[in-house]
């Protein structure tokens, strides 16, 4: 621990139980949780969670620590999460899980005890915000009516469980785009618009703001209005709680913000970046809809402007021709294939081209990111951090920021971030990587 933040307030102890809500029990949702119970009875590994299995360096390079992140922060164990979730579909997990049909089902049928006893709760919908989805187990009633319900449903899942905290994380399906307007400046007037019942509060809202009512941190895992809706926003800050959002970062979005960065290093010029997905489960059915595909492509859009800076570059990217297409295609199911042909160009405008084709699965890559969040947020609520985190930028495709800010979407800086808020929040030196204290120490 450094001397200068020796005096620091260290996070409280993790407890060894939290709840984990989920919003939405689909693809991703179903296989988080059934991978978590697969690492519990040795069945299968965590793979992808930085949490844990990724190591963290405290101090010089001569010192030689490196423990694992879950052994420098003070997490909650695997044993000790508690699932529970909404879902307009009803049933149970496993039966999430054998219609998502993303893990093997012999895999699934060991679980199967514990898989059927998390049933899910009815969930807030409006079908006007997602068109191709047809509910068979939802709430009924006003806004107000289904913002209550739900913020009943949280406090009986803690009394059910005897938890004393819970997080909450928006696993559901991507909600038509409408633009913000006055309802959603402000927490009285939106609160004014949920007693009106005013369609113009989504679903993906109402949970954000049950949530944050209850004491429960609240991340957004899709590309629909909710942690980044200033009414949200003072909410979180007078409940003094974390949000974090927006989208979780997978596939195509993911090698995105590795190339880009690669290329604004180098000063490689790129003249297109053309990007198409297909994909067969709900989630392609859902993008399927114009509407919502344009809450998700305004998400994927935005991050090769943020990284290249095209107005610093003008000469290298001011004119880059940047399209996404996303094709529902039954056939493939939760193994998405996201193809990219990116035109660049380097020394005296010579051009040439880079073409990947990722053959991914989408809930596999999200997977563990809901579980690093689901503990990285409960931490950062201990921490007594409130707001925007923008620290956990890394896990999201459009990270939401400070108002004025532009968010950071390069990958490395993005980890250099998340790790040096670890080790600040636990009163470690941070990293800066300059590296000159060993030489001029040998030199002496």
């Amino acid at each position: 621990m450094s001397s200068q933040d020796s005096a620091k307030k260290l996070p409280a102890a993790a407890p060894e139980r939290l709840g984990v809500l989920l919003q939405g029990m689909g693809a991703v949702a179903s296989t988080f949780v059934a991978g978590c119970i697969a690492a519990r009875k040795g069945l299968g590994e965590p793979i992808g969670s930085l949490t844990q299995l990724a190591h963290i360096r405290l101090g010089k390079r001569t010192d030689n620590r490196n423990p694992l992140i879950r052994d420098f922060l003070p997490l909650t164990s695997l044993d000790g999460l508690v699932f529970g979730a909404w879902d307009i579909f009803g049933g149970s997990v496993f039966d999430a899980c054998m219609t998502a049909e993303v893990l093997d089902e012999r895999l699934i049928r060991k679980m199967e005890p514990e898989l059927s006893a998390i049933k899910v709760m009815p969930g807030a919908f409006d079908p006007q915000y997602v068109t191709r989805l047809t509910p068979k187990y939802c709430k009924q009633g006003t806004r107000r009516e289904m913002v209550e319900s739900l913020r009943a449903d949280i406090r009986k899942f803690k009394a059910d469980n005897n938890l004393d905290r819970v997080v909450m994380i928006n696993a559901s399906s991507t909600e038509v785009y409408n633009d913000l307007c006055e309802i959603h400046q402000t927490l009285d007037a939106f609160e004014a618009a949920l007693d009106a019942d005013d369609h113009r509060i989504g679903p993906c809202m109402m949970y954000a703001y049950a949530a944050l009512m209850e004491g429960v941190p609240y991340a957004n895992g899709t590309p629909s209005w909710s942690t980044d809706v200033p009414a949200i926003r003072e909410l979180a800050h007078k409940k003094a709680l974390p949000i974090a959002g927006k989208d979780f970062k997978t596939g195509q979005t993911l090698m995105k913000t590795v190339l880009a960065p690669m290329f604004k290093a180098r000063m490689l010029g790129v003249r297109g970046w053309f990007s198409t997905n297909i994909l067969g489960n709900r989630d392609g059915e859902v993008l399927d809809d114009p509407g919502a595909f344009k809450a998700k492509e305004k998400t994927k859009l935005s991050v090769l402007d943020t990284i290249l800076q095209p107005d610093e570059h003008p000469n290298l990217y001011g004119n880059l021709y940047h399209k996404v297409r996303i094709n529902y295609y039954p056939p493939r199911g939760d193994a998405k294939e996201g193809w990219d042909n990116i035109d660049i160009f380097g020394w005296l405008g010579y051009p040439m081209q880079i073409k990947v084709d990722f053959l991914c699965r989408d809930s596999i890559l999200a997977a563990p990111i809901l579980l690093d969040l689901a503990l990285l947020m409960d931490f950062a609520a201990r921490a007594g951090l409130k707001g925007i985190q923008e620290w956990l930028s890394f896990y999201w495709k459009s990270p939401i920021a400070a108002p004025g800010l532009k968010p950071e979407h390069d990958l490395f800086i993005q980890l250099t971030k998340l790790k040096n808020n670890m080790r600040y929040l636990m009163g470690e030196d941070l990293i800066t990587h300059l590296g000159n204290e060993y030489y001029e120490e040998r030199e002496n």
